[in-house]
């Protein structure tokens, strides 16, 4: 099904404003469908001016649908349906037409003009199934009278009316619950699922007759720590779109206002109501998790630090000179794995920034400078985020190629190692470069006895599934290691 920016810059003339206001009254219109018991169908007019095209629908979740094929994307010339020429041409709803009869029951239109700042951008044809007429109860009463209200804001370019925090695609709906109250914010009519919430935030009495904010505020802890212009009784009162969540016997109702305001007064104003009680306390579970596991991450940061720092104790204890080398290095592995968890004890995200760790990995290896000639480490491009799983061993590679390419390729004559990224999708390739002595003369990668590269071999195979290759520098000088992986796919 084409979308509405596709067949709008298709086949019209409509200009980037009246398509932001029209997306607006997309995302609200399932209110004026539910309302009035009725499709919706959004006309835009064609850029030769021979006719209309379908850019949007709404099937009503009060009551049965009329149109039960999609009808976007067609088209219909001026003439075959009048209603819609007439309320484009002369900006009104137009109700004269005696009801359709398309199969076996019968179908009144409406069609509703959608102006924006006095020009119109297209028209709502609204479909009602006659067959399920019946004696309307108050519910029903109340909910024609909103939808009408709505209709003529909407032809009146006064609707979709949004707050500064309103979020449409989150706000409760019309079966969630909805008041209606008058201009001074008292209740005329509240639906069953709409006492039935404020029952759960410990309201006793009745709500229709009643000054909606007031009754709020009065709750149990509705408003106890909220300044007084933020406040229920002032939220609630109706004159401005507005939402707020209100909590009190241990439940939790998200409120949405709505003015209405035909003929630019304001005359009534509809509450929406939404339990949300269950989704706050599922994402409290999930905050409580994810500080748990931050806390986790935390603590193994720690941990592994303390072990960095006996590693480094014990070492400095040694006289022997390739045993304090090997702890040495044991210490640098271990710090570059608390790297990884120190990054992620401090991010929300189930991802690691892999160039913060990879700059306190340089750091590490550049500390031997201190004792001997000067080490520098020059990265050109990002690695980006990586997954934990992925993060980890990557440190330790990138470790151990930078110490290698420090003691084996620079050696006492200090220098720069660079490192060169590139990421594109889920490919990953690191190259460690310096520019000493080079390989020795038939080095075999596959037959080394090193600790360190056999470390880096099995990590970078058996770990990332990926490959190490060893080879002469690009200038002719110094060694490359490149470690090429496909990174995983995030979930």
């Amino acid at each position: 099904m084409p979308s509405l920016n596709e067949i709008a810059r298709a086949r019209t003339s409509l200009s980037d404003d009246d398509l932001d206001w029209l997306h607006l009254l997309l995302a609200d219109w399932q209110l004026l469908a539910d309302l009035s018991f009725a499709d919706l169908v959004l006309w835009l007019p064609l850029r030769d001016g021979a006719g209309f095209v379908a850019a949007g629908q709404m099937r009503p979740t009060t009551g049965p649908t009329v149109h039960h094929d999609d009808v976007v994307g067609e088209e219909i010339p001026r003439g075959r349906r009048p209603q819609i020429d007439d309320a484009f041409d002369e900006r009104r709803i137009c109700r004269e037409r005696d009801p359709d009869w398309p199969g076996d029951v019968p179908v009144r239109e409406e069609t509703i003009p959608v102006l924006r700042a006095g020009g119109v951008s297209g028209v709502i044809s609204r479909h009602t199934n006659l067959a399920a007429a019946r004696t309307p109860s108050r519910l029903e009463l109340t909910y024609l009278r909103s939808a009408d209200d709505l209709a003529r804001m909407v032809a009146e370019g006064s609707f979709p009316v949004l707050g500064p925090d309103d979020q449409v695609d989150a706000a409760p709906r019309v079966g969630d619950g909805l008041i209606r109250l008058d201009e001074r914010g008292v209740v005329t009519y509240a639906s069953p699922n709409a006492l039935s919430a404020y029952r759960r935030l410990g309201l006793t009495a009745d709500l229709v007759g009643v000054h909606l904010g007031q009754a709020t505020a009065a709750l149990p802890g509705s408003s106890a720590d909220r300044p007084v212009e933020e406040g229920p009784a002032s939220v609630l009162a109706g004159a401005t779109a507005r939402q707020t969540e209100v909590e009190g016997g241990g439940a939790i109702v998200r409120l949405r206002v709505i003015p209405l305001t035909p003929g630019g007064t304001h005359t009534a104003s509809l509450v929406l109501c939404r339990d949300v009680t269950e989704i706050r306390h599922r994402e409290r579970e999930l905050v409580g998790k994810d500080v748990t596991i931050r806390e986790i991450h935390h603590r193994v940061k720690n941990n592994l630090q303390t072990v960095a720092a006996l590693l480094r104790l014990q070492a400095r204890r040694l006289d022997n000179e390739s045993g304090r080398a090997a702890l040495e290095e044991a210490q640098r592995r271990v710090g570059s794995i608390a790297f990884v968890h120190d990054t992620l004890s401090q991010t929300l995200e189930d991802s690691v920034d892999f160039d913060q760790v990879a700059e306190r990995v340089a750091g590490l290896v550049t500390q031997s400078g201190e004792e001997g000639a000067a080490v520098t480490v020059a990265r050109q491009g990002s690695f980006g985020a990586v997954r934990p799983e992925v993060a980890t061993p990557m440190s330790l590679v990138l470790v151990e190629l930078l110490q290698n390419a420090v003691e084996h390729g620079l050696g006492d004559g200090g220098g720069t190692v660079s490192v060169r990224v590139r990421r594109e999708g889920g490919a990953l390739e690191m190259v460690v470069a310096d520019a000493g002595r080079g390989l020795p003369a038939g080095f075999d990668a596959g037959a080394s006895s090193g600790l360190g590269l056999q470390i880096v071999r099995t990590l970078v195979e058996s770990e990332l599934g990926g490959t190490l290759v060893l080879r002469l520098g690009e200038s002719g000088r110094g060694c490359e290691a490149v470690v090429t992986l496909r990174l995983p796919e995030e979930s």
